[in-house]
């Protein structure tokens, strides 16, 4: 297996997928069936469906907080946190899960582009998103301790947009890797490279001249177009791929 050198020069982008927290227990929403109690997974996570039920989707999302709790990183995310503390400000974490073990690892430089199961926001003024753990009662419904609007959890439901400041914050260190003199890196792990605009990232970094790689359990989606492709568990893979010198 070819190694993945990590050296002065080194800009590193990273973006993980549902298979990193697979690895340490979190459900998939494939895992599920794209079910849950017999309803479509779109029930509990799209805005109709808060709209429709709010008390159901608080009931699902109160469930995925407490089994979430009890799960813990795995060794994959303590090597990106090793990653990242080799290079600083030349490594970057974009995220598509919601449990936040990457920051319960360690990680500091993350984007959590489809939110964070542990944060909640209101639907209506503009109060700051917060830290929020709470396991809500069976059918409560939190409401704004500003304006007493409905609450509802921090992420990107179906049929919602990704935060730009979020994909700006990725397009700005691409630009500066790509641009640096040294080298730039793109590696995805434990992404079905199915879900735009993260699938599309490695095509921007190849045709900026990036060096690309692939850490999947399966064949993704778009595993042709990257350079380096290892299949395996990221949590096996992961802890030993890296050089750094």
């Amino acid at each position: 297996m070819d190694s993945l050198i990590l050296d002065s020069r080194t800009w590193l982008l990273v973006l993980t997928g549902a298979g990193v927290s697979a690895e340490s227990g979190v459900p998939t929403f494939r895992g599920m069936g794209g079910l849950w109690e017999d309803q479509p997974v779109e029930a509990v996570a799209s805005p109709q469906g808060f709209q429709k039920d709010p008390a159901l989707v608080w009931r699902f999302y109160s469930e995925r907080r407490k089994a979430a709790a009890t799960v813990h990183p795995n060794p994959g995310h303590e090597a990106l946190v090793a990653w990242e503390r080799h290079l600083g400000d030349r490594f970057l974490l974009a995220t598509q899960n919601i449990d936040g073990l990457h920051t319960r690892a360690g990680s500091q430089r993350v984007v959590e582009m489809h939110g964070n199961l542990f944060k909640t926001r209101c639907t209506q003024c503009k109060r700051p998103v917060f830290e929020d753990a709470t396991v809500y009662p069976n059918g409560a419904v939190p409401e704004c301790d500003a304006c007493g609007a409905q609450l509802r959890p921090h992420i990107v439901w179906f049929g919602e947009y990704l935060d730009p400041a979020d994909m700006q914050r990725i397009e700005d260190f691409a630009l500066r890797g790509s641009t640096s003199g040294g080298r730039f890196i793109f590696l995805a792990a434990g992404t079905s490279g199915a879900v735009y605009p993260a699938a599309g990232i490695v095509d921007h970094v190849r045709e900026a001249g990036g060096e690309t790689w692939l850490i999947n359990l399966d064949p993704a989606e778009n595993s042709g177009r990257f350079e380096h492709s290892v299949q395996g568990k990221s949590g096996q893979v992961l802890p030993t791929l890296a050089k750094l010198v």
